[in-house]
């Protein structure tokens, strides 16, 4: 029975977004209270700025889709913004078409479905090698720090060429970046300077002394096509491919192990049937996504969702999370069920903006889990599930440690 919640109507006080959590796994009940009376709602988010939040899934799917919402409007002095810190740069993610659309046409010509599956056997081995160490080191171990977050880090550096050496340092500068609250603004704002001042450093770097990798063929493009791809867009590419390129994917995975170590069903299925763990790693996406909402949106004119019209200039927080639970779209739409056949989430967004790499998480989240149950046929949790420690205040979720013992 869905929980009952007072809705904000017009003129009432909104409702304090983000929504506190259950659980490390559990979406807060807020949602499906919302989804059935009020599909898009007005809250206040945390940098005391309203927006409508958007539960249901066709709903969601045109907030993502549809031009009339824009990312770039996000960018202009006094829009209304999620975190204490504006993020007003011209990065991939905030530009609408046909910017938007002749940028990602020049990376797309380089970060291709070739590229990546060209790295299926480096991710193979990177992770034959963490569960080696893992399996020396002997139980318990933190899954976090031994698989989760090495992982995805060192594809993205090798897929960048950014030195592995520097994680700590980017992944820092990452945390802060990704911040929703509980950071003073200046250090967000130190956070994104260091961002940049590291990229272009790297970038001045590849310019020099060219690679293989795709942040030298960005820069090849960038100088061949003479300013098709200025320097700020390249620096904000390299930003937006490091930071989302490893902070989603590390939660992913822990989220999607966790998951099934506690759902012992769902994890002798995928155990029983390893030739399905893409079936299973799209359910694992579909239900625990590393993130609730997709970037924040602002409507250039009036739209109407539903029995809503959102004036124009408003803030619209498309809740990925809430669609991917929507009962008009999945059946037992709140039950994990690895098996699932046709299963159109929307984790990875949709239309314009839809992850440009997904098809390397993809091959991670595959990889990993995978290799990960079949090393470890008796791996289970080495502390209660209520233990596990979780991060606040930021734009992704999960935990912060998953230990593990077998």
């Amino acid at each position: 029975m869905t929980e009952q919640l007072d809705v904000p109507a017009e003129g009432t006080v909104p409702l304090d977004y983000p929504f506190t959590r259950p659980s490390a796994l559990e979406l807060c009940p807020h949602y499906a209270a919302l989804r059935e009376n009020a599909p898009t709602s007005r809250v206040r988010m945390p940098s005391g700025d309203l927006a409508y939040l958007v539960t249901r899934y066709e709903d969601v799917r045109t907030v993502l889709s549809d031009t009339r919402f824009s990312r770039e409007a996000t960018t202009a002095p006094g829009a209304p913004r999620l975190g204490p810190a504006p993020q007003n740069f011209r990065s991939l993610l905030n530009m609408d078409p046909p910017e938007h659309s002749r940028v990602r046409k020049l990376v797309s010509r380089e970060f291709t479905a070739r590229r990546v599956s060209a790295l299926r056997p480096r991710i193979q081995e990177q992770t034959d090698l963490l569960l080696d160490a893992m399996e020396r080191q002997g139980p318990p171990v933190d899954l976090v720090p031994a698989l989760a977050f090495p992982l995805p880090v060192t594809m993205i550096c090798e897929l960048l060429g950014v030195p592995f050496e520097d994680r700590e340092r980017f992944a820092a500068w990452s945390e802060a970046f990704l911040s929703t609250g509980g950071r003073p603004v200046e250090e967000i704002l130190a956070s994104q300077a260091a961002l940049r001042d590291y990229l272009g450093m790297l970038v001045a770097g590849k310019r020099a002394h060219p690679g293989e990798d795709l942040l030298s063929a960005l820069v090849a493009i960038h100088d061949a096509d003479d300013g098709r791809l200025d320097e700020e867009e390249l620096i904000h590419l390299g930003i937006s491919l490091l930071v989302a390129g490893h902070e989603t994917t590390v939660n992913q995975i822990s989220n999607s192990v966790l998951a099934l170590l506690t759902h012992p069903g769902q994890l002798a299925e995928v155990r029983g049937h390893p030739d399905r763990i893409g079936r299973a790693t799209e359910e694992l996406l579909r239900m625990y996504p590393p993130g609730d909402e997709a970037l924040l949106r602002i409507t250039l004119e009036d739209v109407r969702l539903g029995d809503t019209v959102i004036p124009a200039g408003s803030a619209v927080l498309p809740s990925l999370g809430s669609a991917n639970r929507d009962a008009g779209e999945f059946g037992d739409a709140d039950v994990l069920d690895v098996t699932r056949e046709g299963n159109p989430h929307l984790t990875f967004g949709q239309g314009t903006h839809y992850c440009l790499g997904s098809g390397l998480a993809r091959a991670e989240l595959q990889i990993s889990i995978g290799t990960l149950l079949h090393r470890f046929p008796n791996l289970r949790l080495a502390v209660p599930y209520e233990e596990l420690p979780r991060p606040a205040g930021r734009l992704v979720h999960g935990v912060t440690s998953l230990p593990v013992a077998w």
